[in-house]
């Protein structure tokens, strides 16, 4: 919506959700042409409503009986019976069967159908109303736009969030699925412009536009720039390298790692669990939901430590159980040496280049729930995403930028600035850059807000397109076999860095598809094969090369042929501007079929 006044960065994140934004009608050197922050009015405790700079992800299911009449009515609502934000968070630490956390985690969690009420997950079915992911993630879009109104378009409608241009950041190992899902909430809210942005990205663009035109005088042709992102859920590694295009410098993002559920909520429950041992050493036995209240107490006395280092523990506290304590608590404490133990050592210790992550056993059977990285140690996992690169013989940074809540604290940053100069001495190369970021809470939203100008020509863009390569499967034309299947071939649709809103051909090759009856449409995805072309057809790939995705079932309807009559068709695929595919089947007398990618969901 290029004709918006206001161009606006989402942060939407598993633990906290910023927008930021720009007014475009603001004179050049005027103070509102910069990127602001808008202050997100919500519920801190019930009946109080205040503006925070962030809105904590969480969305608080609550019981009729347990609050009182209007104490989670804000501005614009009343007579709600749920609360999204601070009360949301403080109120689920207490009773954490009713509050949805790390939705966007099982937003990209293939194994579960992510359109179905399955949250809170574990709580009991008779005692919560649940809700999808997909609605949570509705309900946190919806009260950003709603703040956003009744704070700047009171008074005039054409100023309202839906009218405006929206960026709304993404993991950059978030798939099509994903990516797709995150649009489909966007839309649920109203908005109707839309771009998605990767976060690192967003966050290499809020140091941009900290630095202007002096970003030239910090990096040089040649450099190569990590963006490691560790937020609440998930751990996202960035390449960005430093070009010479027509003798000036440029930015291209050249490698994004895969997708790691590992992050804020894995070192929260390391330090929940540290707390129960003393509390069961005491002789006080945790049932698993106090556990889970716990766990989220934890993490907010973590906040506290992290945010004054003079503080030397933080107060825990949660809801006692049984006859003989209610309406008691079970009080602790989480230190400093705590934090510094099970997150410095436990999740960023010291390995060599050549270490990779370990794999978990697995059983015959698993509980269900978010499929959370089996190897906490964040280093080990930079390790093999930096030993991919280059062709497969390994790559070392030159820079370094921090991005995610977590890497506020201090003695991460340094311990990962430590481990990857042992790598680079190693190497005999000069000391890893560390560039600074104004804000780790707030980077994300401040870049995409910046992105926006950008694409109205008002900055530096990083060139990169797609994160990942994208294949559709082929079933091998072989005489059948009892008990085994056709094997699958992978042929490249989307190839690693297609452009969005670019298209392109498969030509010289066609197949066969079945019109007129159910079929199934497999995909896969690689965010490690960088240099499969368009047209390429796998016939063998490393075991841990490529994942697939949740297949598409559809019929592709015909009235010209029987059901079940094959057709040969070519393929054309397409990147929209969101960074979502699309593939559109054509056969020789020029009917066309297209594959939306709106999956229909498979339960676990």
């Amino acid at each position: 919506m290029s004709d918006a006044r206001y161009v606006i960065g989402i942060d939407l994140g598993t633990t906290h959700t910023a927008l930021a934004y720009v007014d475009t009608h603001a004179a050049p050197g005027d103070t509102s042409a910069a990127v602001r922050l808008l202050p997100i009015v919500q519920t801190v405790a019930p009946g109080v409503v205040e503006p925070r700079e962030l809105l904590p992800s969480f969305v608080y299911l609550a019981a009729g009986h347990e609050l009182a009449a209007g104490a989670l009515d804000l501005p614009w609502a009343t007579g709600r019976d749920y609360t999204v934000g601070w009360l949301a968070r403080d109120q689920g630490a207490s009773v954490p069967h009713r509050l949805v956390a790390s939705a966007k985690s099982w937003l990209c969690h293939p194994g579960v159908d992510r359109t179905a009420p399955i949250l809170p997950w574990g709580a009991p079915d008779d005692e919560v109303a649940k809700i999808s992911p997909l609605d949570a993630t509705v309900k946190h879009l919806e009260h950003l736009r709603d703040a956003w109104n009744a704070e700047l378009a009171a008074d005039d409608a054409g100023l309202r969030l839906e009218r405006q241009d929206v960026l709304l950041t993404v993991p950059a190992s978030f798939d099509a699925v994903a990516r797709e899902l995150t649009m489909t909430a966007a839309r649920r809210a109203g908005l109707s412009s839309v771009t998605l942005l990767e976060e690192p990205q967003a966050a290499f663009y809020a140091w941009l536009a900290r630095h202007g035109d002096g970003w030239r005088q910090q990096l040089k042709v040649g450099d190569l720039v990590l963006v490691c992102d560790v937020g609440g859920g998930t751990t996202d590694f960035t390449l960005i390298a430093v070009e010479s295009q027509q003798g000036d410098l440029a930015l291209e993002r050249v490698a994004v790692g895969e997708h790691i559920l590992l992050g804020g909520d894995n070192m929260d429950l390391a330090l929940a669990l540290t707390v129960a041992g003393r509390l069961e050493g005491a002789g006080q036995r945790l049932d698993p939901w106090q556990t889970r209240a716990l766990w989220y107490a934890c993490r907010q006395a973590k906040e506290q430590l992290l945010a004054d280092p003079e503080l030397a523990s933080a107060a825990v506290t949660i809801l006692g159980r049984g006859s003989k304590v209610i309406g008691g608590s079970i009080k602790a404490a989480l230190t400093r040496d705590d934090v510094g133990g099970a997150l410095v050592d436990g999740f960023f210790p010291r390995c060599r280049a050549d270490e990779r992550p370990a794999r978990g056993r697995r059983g015959g059977l698993q509980e269900l729930g978010l499929p959370y990285a089996s190897d906490a140690a964040i280093t080990r996992h930079l390790a093999r995403f930096l030993g991919e690169q280059g062709r497969g013989g390994g790559v070392l940074p030159t820079a370094l930028l921090f991005n995610g809540g977590v890497m506020k604290a201090a003695p991460l940053r340094q311990r990962v600035i430590d481990v990857v100069n042992d790598w680079l001495g190693a190497a005999a190369r000069p000391a890893l850059q560390e560039l600074p970021s104004d804000s780790l809470d707030l980077a994300v939203a401040h870049g995409a807000a910046y992105y926006g100008l950008v694409r109205r020509g008002r900055g530096i863009r990083i060139r990169g397109g797609v994160a990942r390569s994208y294949y559709i499967g082929i079933e091998s034309a072989m005489p059948a076999v009892p008990g085994l299947p056709a094997p699958l071939k992978a042929l490249c649709v989307v190839p690693f860095g297609m452009e969005e809103g670019t298209d392109a051909s498969i030509e010289g090759q066609h197949f066969g598809m079945i019109v007129g009856e159910p079929v199934e449409f497999r995909f896969l995805s690689s965010t490690r094969r960088k240099d499969d072309a368009l047209g390429a057809l796998l016939e063998r790939w490393g075991e841990d090369e490529i994942e697939e995705l949740v297949p598409v079932h559809t019929a592709m309807d015909d009235n010209r042929d029987a059901p079940g009559t094959t057709i040969p068709v070519k393929l054309h695929s397409r990147v929209t501007e969101i960074g979502t595919l699309e593939l559109s089947l054509h056969a020789a007398d020029e009917r066309s079929w297209r594959l939306e990618y709106e999956v229909r969901e498979q339960t676990a």
